[in-house]
């Protein structure tokens, strides 16, 4: 058993590195494809930046030649509106006064609109351009000197954007990735549960009809008459506690039964149902350690929707853990039940004065596989996890836990609020 618990950690740890090399590999991946993508897109952008500062040269050379030779302004006017025009850029001309006197291809504003919100408007858009490319002189004769000033065109803009919405979308595909990959990670944990569960049940229902067979025949068949009074007293002791630990077994084999099937949910005093369950590790307790106590507080608290086997299982998994670990001679376990302030769940507190479990172990207690004993699968507290979360719609934390005090806590709905859970955090 010792060797298997070893194979077991071994085999997790494997299953861990191969998680976490599988995020690695991604991230490096995101990383370096986000690296190309960014660095090709800007290398596209510079060589569309230098075509249109070679565009503009040649238009402020053209504009600047027909402006000093002795042409009418009907050619100017045809070399503005046949090549400026056609620009697929922004433009603005300042004049001297590096006041706007032509536009084009100006977002939201029309070449033909002079108002004076409009040239307050070009005025901060050429300040704009003037930033980003500086302003080309445009000079005529007689000494006048105007500007001529340029913006990105809208698909210098939109390449722009490009690298974030590629970023943008190789970390959606991460995020997929990763969440589909913790999806299988739980799927096959499931599927294990399921599995393992089904084969107990019937390898314990076998056995457990043929005890039940033999202690009926055993009851019929006695000859009790050949018996002293003593002899009978015994053997009625030894039939009945065979019939609590074979109902006992029964009761397992049920629960196992149950896993992977939507449980039945009935109305259930659950201060009776830890007082069964404490009373059944009461017995034990002589075995356990004869220094242990185990002490349950109930508080008074509405009816639930509970699977008696299911969550009688949940609680002695708990129970269980806090015997493994007290000191058998001054060790205590409290059980406290209480009606949460909302009145929307009640709060089972199991309390134990054992060491504490560590920082590092309490953020992967509940994980499947995950032990700190030398022997064991590290499945109880992932059992306890799924019957109170997935079929009881609850929730069980680790709330507190140092040397003398560890506190497990399950929050359970109260009838009619199954889907508010969440409001009983504290």
């Amino acid at each position: 058993m010792a060797e298997t618990a070893k194979n077991t950690g071994f085999f997790d740890r494997l299953y861990i590195g191969k998680s976490t090399f599988f995020k690695i590999f991604l991230l490096i991946g995101v990383a370096v494809i986000s690296s190309v993508f960014i660095w090709y897109t800007f290398q596209v952008i510079d060589q569309l930046n230098k075509n249109t500062r070679s565009q503009v040269d040649k238009y402020v050379k053209m504009w600047q030649l027909v402006a000093n030779s002795p042409t009418s302004g009907q050619e100017l006017q045809f070399i503005f509106d046949e090549i400026i025009v056609k620009a697929d850029f922004p433009i603005i001309v300042l004049n001297e006064n590096e006041t706007p006197i032509h536009w084009r291809n100006i977002e939201n504003i029309s070449p033909t609109d002079y108002s004076d919100t409009t040239k307050a408007k070009l005025v901060k858009e050429a300040r704009d351009m003037i930033d980003q490319h500086g302003k080309i002189p445009l000079e005529f004769g007689g000494g006048r000197v105007n500007y001529f000033c340029y913006g990105d065109s809208k698909v210098i803009k939109q390449l722009t954007m490009m690298p974030f919405i590629e970023i943008g979308i190789v970390l959606a595909f991460m995020m997929v990735a990763i969440i589909g990959f913790q999806n299988i990670k739980r799927s096959e944990e499931r599927n294990i549960w399921v599995g393992m569960a089904k084969e107990t049940a019937h390898q314990l229902g076998t056995p457990i009809s043929s005890l039940m067979g033999w202690i009926e025949v055993m009851t019929g068949e006695t000859e009790l008459s050949e018996l002293n009074d003593e002899e009978k007293e015994r053997l009625k002791e030894a039939l009945s506690n065979m019939w609590v630990d074979v109902n006992r077994l029964n009761k397992i084999a049920n629960r196992f039964g149950q896993i992977g099937s939507i449980p039945t949910l009935q109305e259930c005093d659950l201060n009776q149902l830890l007082r069964d369950t404490v009373e059944y590790y009461r017995r034990r307790l002589p075995f356990e350690g004869k220094g242990i106590t185990l002490e349950l507080i109930t508080g008074e608290i509405p009816l639930l929707k509970l699977n008696n086997e299911l969550f009688s299982w949940a609680v002695e998994n708990l129970i269980k853990n806090a015997l493994q670990v007290v000191d058998s001679r001054t060790g205590r376990i409290e059980i406290k039940t209480e009606l949460h302030s909302s009145q929307k769940c009640v709060i089972v507190e199991i309390t134990d004065n054992g060491p504490g479990v560590s920082k590092v172990a309490a953020r992967k207690i509940f994980r499947a596989g995950f032990t700190t004993k030398k022997r064991g699968w590290g499945l109880g507290l992932t059992l306890v996890r799924r019957i109170v979360e997935e079929y009881h719609s609850g929730r069980v934390i680790l709330k507190k836990s140092g040397p003398g005090q560890t506190v497990f806590e399950i929050q359970l709905p109260v009838i009619g609020n199954e889907k508010d859970n969440n409001d009983c955090s504290n």
